[in-house]
C-alpha cells in the first residue's frame, strides 16, 4: 500500500484532496463559489479580446519590391486577417497601401468590379475619340480661324507661319507684323500666325503689344493633319510620319513651311508673306498674284518665281498643282526646291497651257534687292556718292515696290546702321 500511495499519480491525490474538501463546505457556500465560477466564465465569453500585439502596425508604403516581405511582417501580428487577405486579394491586385487590418471584404470586392466597368468605359471612349478626332480636329482647327476672321470683320486675309523658337523671333519680324497694320490701317486687316512657340504664354506677351492697339492678330498651333486633309499632302505627310520619306539635310521646319502656306491658302484664301517681308503698298487690289525674283535680260521674262509673298483665291487650282508638285517631287537635300523651284516649275509647264487666273509681277514688286546685295540696304551713307545711291535706291523702292524681302537668311546679323534704306523703311512704318 505504501508503494502504491508513494508511486500514485499527482492529479489523482489533487482531486481526491479536492473533492473531500468541497464535500466538507456546507452548502450554501458551495452554491456561493459555483455562481461565482459562472459569472467568471460569462464574461470571458462575452469580451471582446484584445490583440495579442500592444501595438498596432503602420503599413508601410506599398512598392511591388516590398509588398511580399511587408506581408510576412504582417503575420505574426494578425494571422486571420492576413489569410484571409492571401485567399481573396492575393498580393499582385493590390492598389493602394492601405491598411491590411481593414478587410472589407465584399466592399473590395465591388470596388474591383466597379474599377473594371470604369477600365472599360474609358477605354470605349477613348476608342470613339480616336476616330472622331479627325473630323474635330478640323472642324475646331478652321472653326477658330474662321471665327477669328468673322468676329474682326476682316476684309485682308493676311497669313504668316513661324516654324522656329522664340528665341530666334527677333525686330524683323515684329517690323514685318508692324507693316500689316500700318498700311492696310483703313482696310480692316487681320493678320493669322500659324506657329507652335508663338501660340504659347510667352509669345502672347510678344504679341501683345499689337492686340493692345487693337490689331487684329491670331497665333495658332498647325494641325497639320486637317490642313492637308483632303489634299496631296496629307498622303506625303503621312509616309514623312512613318519615315519612309526622309527629311533631308534642309531644315525640315523651312520645308513645313513651304507645303503649309500652300495649304492655308487653299483652305482659306487670302495673302501670305513671309515673317522678313515688310509692306510698303497697300495690298487690297491684288488678286491672284505671285512675285517673279529674277528676269531673263534678253527677253524680258521672268527667269524664276519666289513665295515669299503669294495672294490667292480660296480653293484656286493652281494652289493644288503647287501641292501635288510638293508631294510628288519633294526633295530634302536641295535649297529651294520644294520652295521658290516648285512654283518655277509649276507655272513654267502652265505657260504651255493657259486658263489660271494669275498674275505674276515683276522683281520691282516684292524682290527690289536680290539676296546677294541686301547688305548694302543695312548700310548708311558713307560719303557723299554713297548718300546719293542710297536716295536714288530709296525713291526706286518707294516708287515701284509694294513690299520688300529682307531675306532674313543672309542680313540676320546685320545691324541696320543709322540713315540705310532699311532704317528710314522701319521709320516711316513705326
Amino acid at each position: 500500500m505504501i508503494g502504491n500511495v508513494k508511486h500514485s499519480h499527482p492529479l489523482l491525490t489533487l482531486k481526491e484532496s479536492t473533492f473531500r474538501f468541497l464535500s466538507s463546505l456546507p452548502t450554501s457556500l458551495l452554491s456561493l463559489l459555483l455562481l461565482v465560477l459562472l459569472a467568471y466564465n460569462g464574461l470571458h465569453v462575452f469580451c471582446c479580446s484584445p490583440p495579442l500585439s500592444e501595438k498596432t502596425p503602420h503599413p508601410a508604403a506599398f512598392s511591388p519590391e516590398k509588398r511580399w516581405s511587408n506581408l510576412s511582417s504582417s503575420v505574426s501580428t494578425s494571422t486571420h486577417v492576413l489569410f484571409s487577405v492571401e485567399e481573396n486579394h492575393p498580393p499582385p491586385t493590390l492598389k493602394s497601401n492601405s491598411s491590411i487590418f481593414h478587410h472589407p471584404h465584399f466592399k473590395t470586392r465591388r470596388g474591383d468590379d466597379s474599377a473594371s466597368r470604369l477600365a472599360k468605359r474609358v477605354g470605349k471612349h477613348k476608342r470613339r475619340l480616336r476616330s472622331l478626332r479627325p473630323e474635330s480636329r478640323e472642324n475646331e482647327f478652321s472653326a477658330r480661324i474662321e471665327e477669328f476672321f468673322a468676329a474682326n470683320s476682316c476684309k485682308l486675309r493676311f497669313f504668316m507661319t513661324w516654324i522656329s523658337s522664340l528665341n530666334s523671333f527677333s525686330d524683323r519680324e515684329l517690323w514685318a507684323i508692324q507693316s500689316v497694320f500700318k498700311v492696310h490701317e483703313h482696310g480692316n486687316p487681320c493678320l493669322v500666325i500659324v506657329s507652335n512657340s508663338l501660340d504659347s504664354t510667352k509669345g502672347k506677351q510678344i504679341l501683345s503689344p499689337f492686340s493692345e492697339k487693337g490689331f487684329s492678330l491670331f497665333a495658332i498651333s498647325p494641325d497639320f493633319d486637317s490642313i492637308f486633309r483632303n489634299t496631296e499632302a496629307e498622303p506625303w505627310f503621312n509616309l514623312l510620319r512613318q519615315g519612309i520619306i526622309k527629311p533631308g539635310e534642309i531644315s525640315l521646319g523651312q520645308n513645313l513651311s513651304n507645303l503649309l502656306r500652300l495649304a492655308l491658302l487653299y483652305k482659306f484664301g487670302g495673302i501670305y508673306i513671309d515673317a522678313d517681308v515688310i509692306i510698303l503698298k497697300n495690298f487690297t487690289n491684288l488678286r491672284n498674284v505671285i512675285g517673279a525674283q529674277t528676269i531673263n535680260l534678253k527677253t524680258g521674262n521672268w527667269s524664276r518665281l519666289n513665295n515669299a509673298v503669294m495672294i490667292f483665291d480660296k480653293n484656286h487650282p493652281l494652289l493644288l498643282q503647287f501641292i501635288q508638285e510638293f508631294a510628288t517631287t519633294f526633295d530634302g537635300n536641295k535649297w529651294g526646291h520644294n520652295g521658290p523651284y516648285l512654283v518655277s516649275r509649276v507655272i513654267s509647264r502652265l505657260n504651255q497651257n493657259p486658263g489660271f487666273n494669275l498674275t505674276v509681277l515683276p522683281p520691282s514688286a516684292f524682290y527690289p534687292v536680290v539676296w546677294n546685295r541686301i547688305k548694302s540696304l543695312f548700310q548708311g551713307p558713307k560719303d557723299a556718292v554713297h548718300l546719293k545711291w542710297v536716295i536714288a535706291k530709296l525713291k526706286y523702292i518707294r516708287s515701284t515696290s509694294l513690299a520688300l524681302h529682307l531675306w532674313n537668311s543672309h542680313s540676320r546679323k546685320l545691324q541696320v546702321e543709322k540713315g540705310s534704306i532699311v532704317d528710314i523703311i522701319i521709320t516711316m512704318k513705326s
